[in-house]
């Protein structure tokens, strides 16, 4: 799956034990993250001077210094660094102590790598979309929590569509925003209403969910929905919808600045109109809509992106709608499991953001642990990835596919030997022994070589990836 942070993620690992420390080490740094390491909380302390972490991940019971007292003086130092505590069965109620005095997370030993790396994406992911609301929220300056709340994004496209709506809000000029349906197109109308200045209401009419007598009553009637937006926005949504009557009416209104109430009264009004629509170019082409109206509505106009070309934002939007039902349900889900991410990047949504979010929505309300899991997802976005035997079809398939396609495709061409693979494919070994484990092919050798060396016979190992680190 894409990484949330354009740049690697700095980790570091402090753990007095020797084997333990190399080992995650090595593993994290094969999953792309910048990692260090120390023996103790004092050099640990010491290396923060030179090299700021992002995360560290520290045990508990350490001589000199331990993970407890590390965590303190970090806070104090360093307090947007995310500290992991690792605990031992035996010093859990360190974990709790640890919770309790502000740790972001825990990790019970011996390490299992799924829960590190999910614990991992999950702290980033929510760093990426702290950032991304922060980064929002500075673009947009007086905007309110709610309207920035489904503006979360960091990829380029996003962030020079929430720049230009900043530049313009306070423009007094007509706006046309455009973009498929699930884009969110409204959210942008929201915020440059409310970046405008303009004292008055936003009033939206949708045009195209009444017949031409209603929406001529609507906006023109006793209760003049133009009217209510004196001094303030009024928000045309699907305007291409508007019959030619009423687009007469518009234009007027726009030529004027005087609104011809039913009955005759005729008032002069102080309105900013915005419109949307998914092609009001089409519209005009077809006839189905006057092109000088059209040129008079789109004196600005801002087009946002279909979220198949932005799929760097789905991770955070995905995390932001995790939260928001996951809060408003009640529910534990913290986040979505690694191979949840991967399916979500890999489809097209032409639903755009509101089928994402509705998707989640749902897996929330199905969830059984803290992560959602692809059985909650609706089977027709897992049968869309679910047949891996030939290539994957590019663009369409998410990372995981094409790795997973890489590495099978690599062993067969080497008669099975995972040195040989590795060598050919530049990843280690090891690497390629946690893949097989996670398809579900690994041999019971490869998975006895990952496993935790203890005396419980090879059948009670799990079948997933790497059950542990402790002897790596």
């Amino acid at each position: 799956m894409p990484n949330p942070n354009p740049a690697a993620p700095r980790i570091l690992i402090v753990d007095d034990e020797p084997s333990a420390r190399s080992a995650l080490t090595a593993l994290l740094r094969e999953e792309g993250y910048e990692v260090q390491s120390a023996a103790d909380g004092y050099k640990a302390l010491g290396r923060t001077d030179e090299w700021r972490p992002d995360i560290v991940l520290t045990d508990v019971k350490m001589p000199a210094l331990g993970g407890i007292e590390l965590l303190a003086r970090l806070r104090e130092r360093l307090p947007e660094v995310a500290v992991v505590i690792m605990s031992g069965f035996g010093s859990v109620e360190g974990a709790v102590e640890a919770m309790q005095l502000g740790a972001d997370d825990y990790l019970s030993k011996p390490l299992d790598l799924d829960q590190v790396l999910l614990t991992l994406q999950r702290i980033v992911a929510g760093r990426a979309l702290a950032s991304g609301i922060k980064e929002a929220r500075a673009a947009c300056g007086s905007a309110d929590a709610e309207t920035l709340a489904d503006l979360v994004g960091q990829s380029r496209t996003h962030r020079e569509l929430v720049e230009l709506a900043g530049q313009v809000a306070e423009a007094p000029v007509s706006l046309l925003i455009t973009g498929e349906r699930g884009t969110g197109k409204q959210h942008i109308a929201h915020l440059i209403h409310q970046l405008s200045g303009r004292p008055g209401r936003l009033v939206r009419v949708g045009c195209s969910t009444a017949d031409e007598a209603t929406l001529t009553e609507e906006l023109f009637g006793a209760e003049s929905r133009v009217l209510a937006a004196h001094r303030g926005t009024l928000l045309l949504t699907d305007v291409d919808a508007l019959p030619p009557a009423l687009q007469a009416r518009l234009l007027g209104l726009l030529q004027d600045r005087c609104v011809t109430r039913l009955g005759g009264a005729r008032l002069e009004i102080d309105v900013r109109v915005v419109a949307t629509s998914r092609d009001l170019a089409g519209a005009v082409a077809s006839g189905r809509f006057r092109q000088d109206l059209a040129e008079r509505l789109a004196v600005v106009g801002l087009r946002v992106p279909a979220l198949r070309e932005r799929r760097d934002d789905i991770p955070l939007l995905a995390a932001h709608f995790v939260q928001r039902h996951a809060r408003r349900l009640g529910k534990t889900v913290t986040g979505c499991a690694e191979r949840v991410l991967q399916i979500l990047f890999g489809l097209d949504w032409p639903g755009n953001a509101r089928q994402l979010e509705t998707c989640i929505e749902r897996a929330v309300i199905l969830a059984r642990g803290r992560e959602i899991e692809p059985r909650d997802l609706p089977r027709e976005f897992t049968a869309a990835t679910a047949d891996h035997r030939g290539a994957p079809v590019i663009p369409g398939a998410s990372l995981w596919d094409i790795e997973r396609y890489a590495i099978l495709q690599t062993l067969e061409h080497t008669g099975g030997s995972t040195s040989k693979a590795a060598r050919i494919l530049g990843i280690s070994p090891r690497k390629i022994q946690y893949r097989l484990n996670e398809y579900g092919l690994v041999k019971q050798s490869a998975v006895a070589h990952c496993a935790p060396r203890t005396s419980e016979p090879p059948a009670t190992v799990r079948p997933q990836r790497t059950g542990s680190l402790a002897d790596a």
